[in-house]
């Protein structure tokens, strides 16, 4: 409207410039402002237009989860505009979506910690219901009460375990510097599992020179290095060895936990140290979290832990405690 009346205007004046007698020069300089003020007017009008659309496109989004398509503005401030907006907009989507996906594992841990619990605590509550009959024999009430000690145990582990990762995750984990004996702190990692591993009839070794020293937190390495053995001498057979051996050079410690056990599956080993993963051959009471809290313990102190394995031969995991920051 604003354009039409401005063109009336301009009528008139050329016209009455006419009826007057005025010069063609007069005639041309004022055809010059006409075109001049066509062209501003006109500009403005595509500017207010863009501008409508880009806020059309931003009411779009907010009805519909998918990025609706727009005209491209390539010139100007507009298109500077327009681009800038289309970042935002694909930065908070992407905020939209990874919020949302952690929503989804959340819920999925939940669901799975509940489950990793209720099965030990059912067989808690039954085995407690069997202690209360009078007529049962010593042998029995001696082995349900070794069982429940173990559920126990094994709650007790999993929730500790859960804890830390949840620790790790926040950021709240305080990591001490230690400078400790390598082959006392890999004797202290395989001793909880002694037991285990001659009730299997598994060999468990360990070999490290005295003299290798690592600037670590001993606690959290000790438990990171045990579910890792822990993890070997399950899945090796009767008869089977683990080994724990490390040596030590100029760029890091290294620390190597292998086992002639079963072995992992090819199409396993990207995802075994995925939490609550659970490999094909894994056990019933497996949780899935041990590997997963041992790599991150190790990553939190500059190191990195791979593993390698073949089915029927197998199992090696390369723990690397850097001694510099590798850039």
């Amino acid at each position: 409207m604003e354009m039409v009346m401005q063109w009336i205007i301009l009528g008139f004046s050329a016209y009455m410039v006419i009826l007057s007698g005025g010069s063609h020069t007069a005639f041309l300089g004022l055809l010059c402002c006409a075109a001049l003020c066509f062209i501003s007017v006109r500009t403005r009008y595509r500017r207010e237009k863009r501008l409508e659309e880009l806020i059309l496109y931003l009411m779009k989004l907010q009805d519909n989860p998918e990025l609706p398509e727009m005209t491209k503005y390539s010139e100007g401030q507009l298109g500077v505009l327009q681009s800038e907006l289309y970042k935002l907009v694909v930065q908070n989507q992407e905020k939209s979506a990874g919020a949302l996906k952690e929503k989804e594992y959340l819920a999925q841990m939940l669901s799975d910690i509940s489950h990793q619990i209720k099965t030990p605590l059912t067989s808690i509550t039954i085995m407690t219901d069997l202690l209360k009959n009078p007529n049962l024999d010593e042998e029995k009430r001696a082995e349900f009460i070794d069982k429940i000690d173990s559920q126990v145990n094994r709650i007790t582990w999993l929730i500790r375990n859960l804890l830390t990762l949840s620790q790790m995750d926040a950021n709240m984990l305080k990591l001490k510097k230690q400078d400790v004996p390598l082959r006392e702190l890999l004797l202290k990692s395989c001793q909880p599992f002694e037991i285990l591993a001659e009730l299997k009839e598994v060999e468990l070794s360990v070999e490290a020179d005295g003299d290798i020293r690592l600037i670590c937190d001993e606690h959290w390495t000790a438990e990171a290095v045990s579910n890792i053995v822990k993890n070997c001498i399950e899945h090796t057979q009767p008869g089977g060895k683990v080994w724990v051996f490390a040596n030590q050079n100029n760029l890091a410690t290294n620390i190597v936990i292998r086992d002639n056990g079963e072995g992992i599956a090819r199409e396993h080993l990207p995802y075994i140290f995925d939490r609550f993963y659970k490999a094909g051959n894994q056990s019933g009471d497996s949780v899935g979290i041990g590997l997963a809290m041992s790599r991150q313990m190790i990553l939190l102190q500059n190191g990195t832990v791979s593993v390698s394995s073949e089915e029927g031969v197998g199992t090696e995991f390369h723990i690397k405690m850097y001694s510099e920051v590798v850039i």
